[in-house]
């Protein structure tokens, strides 16, 4: 069951973070999204019954269980030292740009996707 809902998760909305509510690095993910104005949902895994599981399976899915993992359009990019990243190399915010438009623009410019 864990599999299904994390596939429902993954998919409701174009920026997923699944986070732990007391997390630094969490806060600091959203912190930038909102920076950005970029919608996004936060799944608090330590506030769920089935985080454990949740964050289990994120590990098996992504090779890392670290808090938090952030999807776009479907795709893990990581933690946040790799949006991090993406900020600092330009790439985060044509990304956002393209989340406002249409999806097929945006997965033409979504090349750095792990």
């Amino acid at each position: 069951m864990t599999a299904k809902v994390f596939s429902l998760l993954v998919k409701s909305d174009k920026v997923v973070i699944f986070s732990k509510s007391s997390c630094e690095d969490s806060q600091k993910a959203k912190s930038i999204f909102d920076d950005l104005k970029q919608k996004y949902t936060a799944v608090e895994v330590d506030r769920r019954e089935d985080g454990q599981f949740l964050q289990m399976h994120l590990g098996v899915v992504t090779g890392c269980a670290i808090m938090p993992r952030i999807f776009i359009v479907g795709k893990c990019i990581g933690g946040t030292y790799d949006l991090i990243e993406l900020q600092k190399n330009g790439q985060l915010l044509a990304v956002v740009s393209c989340l406002v438009g249409k999806e097929a623009e945006f997965s033409s410019a979504f090349f750095f996707v792990k």
